[in-house]
Formats: structure tokens, C-alpha cells, sequence
């Protein structure tokens, strides 16, 4: 019997890996402390397992390192992007009352005035 972490695939049975696991290996493989057959020996995988999570990782780096900005905090950029939401949604509030005043003030104007 298979434990909940196994399953079968081409009638063979291996491992599902989990993120931490996968992040592991990743960085077995990039200190060279284990060669991708030994990898997938070592963890009872599929060695196209093993040059799937090469490959992501590294995609998943690179990804990382383009967004990144020298000097800028990673946390402080989700807030940044936050107040940004926030102030665009005040300002979209602010331009909707300005509209309702002026509509309130043309009708009152008309109804005092004669031919504004």
C-alpha cells in the first residue's frame, strides 16, 4: 500500500512533493551538493521531476529579480500599491460629489435666476 504522499504514474510509484520540499531540492541543485540523478534518486522521484523544478525555479528567480528594485523594500511596495488604490478610489469619490454639487447648484441658479 501507498502512503498519502505516493502516487502511481506509469506504474511506477512516486513521491508528491510539497513546495518546501521542491525549494529544497532547488537549492541542492544550485550548491551542486547533488547532481539531478541523485536528486531523484534521493527523493524517490522522476528525474523529469527533478528538471521541472530546475526549471521553474530558475524562471521563478529570474521573474523575482526583474521586479525587484534596488533600495525599495519588498513590503514597502504592496503598501505603496495599496495607498495608490486607496487614493484613486477617494479621488473617484470626491469627482462623483463635485458632479452632484454642480448639478445642485445649476438647478437651484436656474430656479432663482432668470436666463443664467
Amino acid at each position: 500500500m501507498s502512503g498519502p504522499r505516493d502516487v502511481k504514474r506509469n506504474g511506477r510509484r512516486m513521491r508528491a512533493l510539497s513546495a518546501q520540499e521542491k525549494y529544497q531540492i532547488w537549492q541542492q541543485l544550485l550548491t551542486g551538493e547533488l547532481t539531478q540523478r541523485q536528486a531523484a534518486e534521493q527523493w524517490s522521484v522522476d528525474p523529469t521531476t527533478i528538471m521541472r523544478i530546475r526549471r521553474v525555479g530558475r524562471e521563478g528567480a529570474l521573474s523575482a529579480l526583474a521586479q525587484s528594485r534596488p533600495g525599495v523594500r519588498a513590503g514597502a511596495s504592496g503598501a505603496r500599491d495599496a495607498e495608490l488604490v486607496a487614493a484613486r478610489a477617494e479621488i473617484a469619490r470626491l469627482e462623483e460629489t463635485v458632479k452632484e454639487q454642480a448639478i445642485e447648484l445649476v438647478a437651484l441658479r436656474g430656479k432663482t435666476r432668470s436666463g443664467w
